[in-house]
């Protein structure tokens, strides 16, 4: 598996914890971390970022991913889908270096990885509408 791929699954069960244990988004990065076998440095610190950049960004990602989810409410949406469209949209509007079409295949493939069978028609279709009409933040 490629190394930012890694990551940005570490990314999601990260934010997923912070999500469902409400700690403190530090405090489950560094529980996280302490749980896992030695992993390289580049997908440590490439999670660590989407995870920080999610939570400094927050306020700003969820009203987005609201304004382009057509009839859905943000805490009706599935905690695994609502994460991942979290950290595309990060990466699309609020991160450098990863091309948009990058950030929106692997964000698919991860919904379809660990999410229900239409996760990745949900997410794709998502970011794809903020990708179109928002602008870069970062």
């Amino acid at each position: 598996m490629r190394k930012r791929t890694l990551a940005r699954e570490c990314a999601l069960k990260i934010l997923y914890a912070i999500e469902i244990t409400k700690e403190d988004p530090e405090k489950c990065i560094e529980n996280f971390w302490k749980s896992q076998d030695a992993t390289e440095t580049q997908v440590k610190s490439f999670a660590d970022a989407i995870v920080r950049s999610v939570y400094k960004n927050k306020e700003d990602i969820d009203a987005l991913i609201a304004k382009h989810a057509t009839n859905w409410e943000l805490d009706r949406m599935a905690v695994i889908d609502r994460n991942i469209l979290r950290f595309g949209v990060c990466e699309l509007l609020f991160m450098e270096g990863t091309p948009p079409k990058v950030a929106i295949n692997e964000a698919i493939d991860i919904a379809k990885k660990y999410g229900d069978k239409d996760s990745g028609k949900f997410v794709n279709g998502i970011l794809d509408k903020i990708n179109k009409t928002e602008e870069k933040k970062a």
